[in-house]
């Protein structure tokens, strides 16, 4: 507000000196908005050559003024003290201008990229997701639980997990341990004892692909419903995007405007607005069945029994439906142990959810709580009873009906994966080392 003195600490972003060096732009920036604050400095009050060099940290205390009519700016700041100047060596790599998403996973310097426009606004980005999800499941009444990292069961029975060893002697826990791929089978103690819980941590798979839809690290978000069946999953995995998808409309405009798809927004305000449409797996292969027919080419086969690429995912988003759509009633062969055996034996009550311009978003079903069906399915996938002892007795003493989910949340954030991976944010230890050593 015009007439108020505030006290501002950021890094220039820009700076220029005007009136033969009697006075000097700056545009400063805290990292809190996209938004610089531009401030106006007169050279008896500082040193402008070390004040506008584009890098450098200020800490300075003003009065703020509304700028004369037709300039861009809202609200200017009129410097009357400097309070601390962090100087900036000339080498300093970010330059002014945007860099793209291709020139950023490239730069040299990536310790620096969370000083860039479209860094910290995916910062930004994922902090209100966050808090969002926090939000969304405390006002809907579930408990959040900590699911452990380390694990001795694999949840997705893929064997696409990181070992965790001490690599010389005995073992530190005396038998395999790894990594955790999910949280699910521990979350699911808890919501047979308190009811509906989620988790919200960090998870790890080791599958060699180079593609922005598979890292090795990512956080997941998962909420197990007790007394829920397969459409109440549906239901609450619906409401849940809808609702980030919302949270971002109202709180992240100005940054979501800064990313490189400028259809986001309008995509955000589609998902949040449109009910999803459902089908069964066997009706989206009928779909894309037709499809081929009609000529459309696709690089995987389409036949049931496959477990859809992302190409058919996003031909029902995108082309057949144009909307969200919710997939249910997979084959048995390419889903989890522990989904819910349906009454044809052939297909079990799993379903996700498909997005345009990403594809899945959501995987979740309906747990099988039946004690023989689901000791069947653990042998008949190939896998050790006895790890899995604790987890079918939730069957054995007092089973109840429960479904639940998972979003990877990178994944999530801006409804564009390729945004948002933690490798874009921040170094891999290899590349740390390797700057070290260089």
């Amino acid at each position: 507000m015009a007439g108020q003195r505030i006290r501002v600490l950021g890094w220039v972003k820009t700076g220029r000196e005007q009136g033969k060096g009697t006075f000097a732009f700056l545009e400063v920036n805290d990292g809190s908005c996209p938004a610089n604050l531009q401030v106006i400095v007169d050279s008896a009050m500082a040193n402008l050559g070390s004040l506008v060099a584009t890098g450098a940290s200020v800490k300075v205390e003003g009065l703020l003024v509304a700028p004369p009519v037709g300039k861009k700016q809202r609200i200017e700041l009129r410097l009357e003290k400097v309070l601390h100047v962090g100087p900036v060596d000339p080498a300093y790599p970010i330059p002014k201008t945007q860099l793209s998403l291709e020139v950023l996973r490239d730069h040299n310097h990536i310790h620096l990229r969370p000083r860039t426009n479209m860094i910290s606004a995916i910062i930004r980005i994922r902090d209100a997701l966050a808090f969002a999800t926090h939000s969304f499941f405390h006002e809907n009444e579930f408990r959040l639980i900590h699911t452990p990292i380390i694990t001795t069961s694999d949840c997705e029975g893929a064997g696409e997990m990181f070992r965790v060893t001490t690599m010389v002697g005995e073992d530190f826990f005396g038998r395999q341990a790894f990594l955790t791929v999910s949280g699910q089978l521990q979350l699911e103690t808890c919501a047979c004892a308190v009811g509906d819980v989620y988790t919200f941590g960090p998870s790890f798979r080791a599958e060699h692909s180079h593609t922005s839809r598979h890292l090795a690290e990512f956080w997941m978000v998962e909420p197990e419903i007790v007394d829920a069946d397969i459409q109440d999953v549906m239901n609450w995995a619906e409401a849940y995007v809808k609702y980030m998808s919302q949270w971002l409309i109202d709180k992240c405009c100005d940054d979501m405007e800064l990313m490189a798809d400028k259809g986001c927004i309008d995509r955000l305000r589609m998902v949040a607005s449109t009910p999803f449409e459902r089908i069964s797996y066997t009706e989206a292969v009928k779909i894309l069945e037709e499809a081929v027919k009609g000529g459309k080419k696709f690089d995987n086969k389409v036949e049931w029994g496959i477990d859809l690429a992302s190409e058919h995912e996003r031909f029902l988003t995108e082309n057949e439906f144009q909307k969200p759509v919710i997939v249910y009633n997979y084959p048995k062969g390419i889903k989890a142990f522990y989904m819910r055996l349906n009454d044809d034996s052939k297909t079990v009550a799993a379903m996700d959810v498909l997005v345009p311009k990403v594809g899945e978003l959501i995987g979740g079903s309906q747990r099988e709580e039946r004690y023989e069906v689901i000791k069947e399915r653990i042998l008949e996938m190939g896998l050790p009873l006895k790890p899995y002892e604790w987890y079918l007795d939730l069957r054995r003493f007092g089973t109840v009906k429960h479904s639940g989910f998972g979003l990877g949340f990178e994944q999530c954030c801006c409804l564009r994966p390729a945004l948002t991976t933690l490798e874009t944010l921040f170094p891999s230890q290899d590349t740390q080392e390797e700057q070290i050593c260089n």
